[in-house]
């Protein structure tokens, strides 16, 4: 192993198992190999992140395993080069095409003073933007319209519509802004203990010794695209029972072969007749994983006070875009915003010596998010088995990307390093509701624990609403 090239790594995964142990668990040790290879072209830490966060997970794993079965935690080992590759994409179809990632609007725009991005993947979001800007569905006039606009103006005015938008800022303007501020103070995952654990709560793996360890474990997913998915995707490789719930009509076509892997998937309209059956698979889950806005599920009566209460012993963990304080703390968001707001995509730009904003070459924010957030859950199961309560953790894409800038505060032009090389998918057809497809290897090796999905990816709404 090169440490040359995986230090970095290492320096942040002590930090993301710095913010784990803060749950009281015992020292997270396990024997960490962090394979040397190349980087994902960027200004950014991107490779060292991918890297870091996919190892937490093993980490975490391997330490709950270890409580489980009495013994010492296994060896963690993590290609960086397979760990880059899954913060692109893992499916490689056969004989057809995933579907395009964007709509024909969304996009970065020109505005009077500066850039704005428009993410209108979502229909109502497509909707809200073009009300304000009183444009058709035409790239053209929507470029038009926005060059009359001041971009922190256009980004009010979007998402007080319902939309969603972030204008352009600096990394010294974003760590000057009073959301910056505010996410830089936070915990990159906040903790706080759970009700006691009601004896029928599992309180480790159950079913055969080949089961995964997270067997018997059932994990209700309340997440869209695409940092929660992952997360839930992860927890599903290792054994457990996840059920997706989308509302009625919603859909992600271009993510769904991707981030339904080894779930399973069905509906509920949580705000009217479904709040009843919610309410009954809730009863029945270890894990609750939501991605709403940070208020979302307290309009409908679900505070966190509320769930605790209803499933005692719940491992109840939450991310949102913009952090969990401070004025942008119900604001929605996605990685691609998030960056743009936090000074990623200017930082880039300017690195680049170019005019356009220069994201990061993956939604890296959204896959680490994802990674980090299961080895949350599974540090909560840990904390569960060994100290007999629940926990809340909290997450967001904001204080992800804080995580990375500090990992390289003063970014230079970092462009020229080996590039990844992305090794061939398995053998094994993944016959999935599109067609048949193959899946990279998975990026992170636990003793003992391999990472492997029993059900290929599906449709969104495939399956009934129940354990």
């Amino acid at each position: 192993m090169s440490m040359e090239s995986t230090c970095g790594a290492h320096r942040i995964l002590g930090e993301i198992v710095a913010a784990l142990e803060a749950a009281g668990v015992s020292r997270l040790d396990a024997l960490v190999d962090l394979r040397a290879g190349g980087s994902l072209r960027s200004v950014f830490a991107v490779s060292d992140l991918a890297q870091a966060s996919v190892a937490a997970a093993g980490v975490a794993l391997a330490r709950f395993a270890a409580v489980c079965r009495g013994r010492e935690a296994g060896a963690v080992v993590v290609d960086r080069d397979l760990a880059s590759a899954w913060f692109q994409v893992s499916i490689r179809p056969v004989g057809w095409e995933l579907p395009p990632p964007w709509d024909p609007v969304a996009g970065d725009y020109r505005g009077a003073d500066g850039w704005v991005r428009l993410h209108t993947n979502a229909a109502h979001h497509r909707q809200a933007a073009l009300a304000v800007l009183g444009a058709p569905v035409d790239r053209s006039a929507v470029a038009s319209a926005v060059s009359g606009w001041k971009v922190d103006a256009l980004e009010d005015a979007v998402v007080k519509a319902g939309g969603a938008a972030a204008a352009m800022r600096s990394l010294v303007d974003w760590s000057e802004h009073p959301q910056g501020r505010a996410v830089a103070a936070e915990p990159l995952l906040a903790f706080e203990p759970g009700s006691p654990a009601a004896a029928a709560v599992r309180a480790g793996p159950v079913g055969s010794p080949d089961a995964g360890p997270l067997s018997g474990m059932r994990v209700l997913d309340l997440t869209r695209v695409l940092a929660g998915p992952a997360a839930t995707r992860t927890l599903a490789g290792w054994g457990a029972d996840v059920l997706r719930i989308d509302p009625p009509g919603w859909d992600e076509a271009a993510v769904v072969p991707e981030m339904t892997l080894g779930k399973r998937c069905a509906r509920l309209d949580l705000s009217t007749p479904g709040r009843v059956r919610f309410l009954e698979l809730l009863a029945g889950a270890d894990v609750l994983v939501h991605g709403y806005r940070s208020d979302a599920l307290e309009h409908l009566g679900l505070e966190w006070e509320a769930r605790d209460q209803y499933r005692r012993g719940l491992i109840d963990v939450s991310l949102d875009a913009y952090g969990w304080s401070g004025p942008w703390a119900t604001r929605r968001g996605f990685d691609s915003l998030v960056q743009m707001s936090c000074g990623i995509a200017d930082a880039g730009r300017r690195a680049e010596s170019v005019e356009t904003p220069t994201p990061l070459p993956v939604q890296a924010l959204d896959h680490a998010t994802g990674w980090i957030l299961a080895a949350a859950v599974i540090t909560g199961l840990t904390v569960r088995t060994t100290h007999g309560v629940g926990s809340r953790w909290r997450g967001s894409l904001a204080r992800t990307a804080q995580l990375l800038i500090e990992a390289d505060p003063d970014p230079v032009d970092g462009t020229s390093a080996r590039p990844i090389k992305v090794p061939e998918p398995l053998p094994e057809l993944e016959h999935t509701e599109r067609g048949p497809a193959r899946r990279l290897a998975p990026p992170v090796e636990v003793a003992g624990a391999p990472l492997r999905w029993t059900r290929p990816a599906r449709a969104l709404g495939s399956d009934p609403p129940a354990w």
